[in-house]
């Protein structure tokens, strides 16, 4: 069986028009939980990206990345929202429906937004339900650490894996004073840590965080029995995720942990003018653009 027509381990053949994978990525191959755990006892970083749509998510894919988050990030990166506070599940089921469709090798997780888990593990359940039934997430993540062990294990029990998230938690902002670096005294690590292994206890897959000291992340990752994702968290975590367009320069600022690895924003701007001039001249469209009788 070549690698063009070698089902993947969801049934679908792998479309021989596909690009090939980069040097070093492998075949498709859902990545699942497990192989999560498999990375970091072999010392292999994990990697992560935002993905909102199916056209971006597709590209992601292709190029390799191993988990594709549809984080509540869509609310101030493509929504037009401050914070990620207002986002609603009927607004994430789309997009994270949109992203599964798409992607072909990469974990797909679908974060909780504000408000639809935090009431009690029942809430939490059935929202994680629709993510997974009605989106086709292949994971879900929310924010909190110990206090949260209970929803963790229910879900976990239910057959849904879980992703935490601790140190700087956007939806808790107000309460938190705005975006602001956490874990910075003694007391405040030695809780994250304790919150990072109640999640794992409880079943949490994985642990995002967010916004901590380096050595902290470090202290976590090691202690820690499942891989740690960090963003703004140093380089020793087991993986490291970015909002994808701070990643690609969609926009004029970016946050000071994330490095703009291309200007697509600049490129895309560029493009959009040389249409606009192209129409308003009248070189497009040109004969090679157009349908003859």
């Amino acid at each position: 069986m070549t690698e063009t027509d070698r089902p993947d381990s969801a049934g679908a053949p792998i479309s021989p028009a596909a690009p090939p994978a980069p040097e070093g990525v492998p075949v498709p191959k859902r990545v699942r939980v497990h192989h999560l755990r498999q990375a970091k006892e072999r010392g292999e970083a994990l990697t992560m990206l935002t993905a909102y749509d199916a056209v971006t998510a597709r590209i992601f894919d292709e190029a390799g990345i191993d988990i594709l988050l549809v984080g509540d990030s869509i609310g101030d990166n493509m929504l037009g929202h401050p914070t990620t506070i207002p986002v609603t599940v009927d607004e994430m089921i789309p997009a994270v429906r949109a992203v599964a469709r798409a992607s072909r090798r990469a974990l797909v997780v679908a974060d909780l937004p504000f408000g639809s888990y935090e009431a009690s593990p029942q809430q939490c359940l059935a929202t994680a339900v629709r993510m997974l039934k009605e989106a086709g997430a292949h994971a879900v993540k929310f924010e909190g650490g110990a206090h949260l062990a209970e929803h963790v294990r229910l879900l976990t029990r239910s057959g849904i894996p879980v992703v935490g998230h601790l140190g700087f938690t956007p939806q808790a902002e107000n309460l938190l004073g705005g975006k602001r670096v956490q874990a910075r005294d003694n007391d405040a690590a030695e809780q994250l840590v304790a919150d990072a292994l109640a999640l794992a206890d409880a079943g949490a897959v994985a642990v995002v965080l967010e916004m901590v000291p380096a050595p902290v992340a470090e202290r976590v990752t090691e202690v820690l029995p499942v891989p740690t994702i960090g963003i703004g968290a140093g380089p020793g975590c087991d993986g490291q995720v970015l909002v994808w367009t701070d990643m690609a320069g969609m926009t004029g600022w970016s946050p000071r942990f994330a490095q703009r690895f291309g200007e697509v924003g600049a490129e895309l701007y560029r493009a959009t003018r040389a249409y606009a001039r192209a129409v308003r001249e009248r070189a497009f469209p040109a004969p090679e653009h157009t349908y003859e009788r």
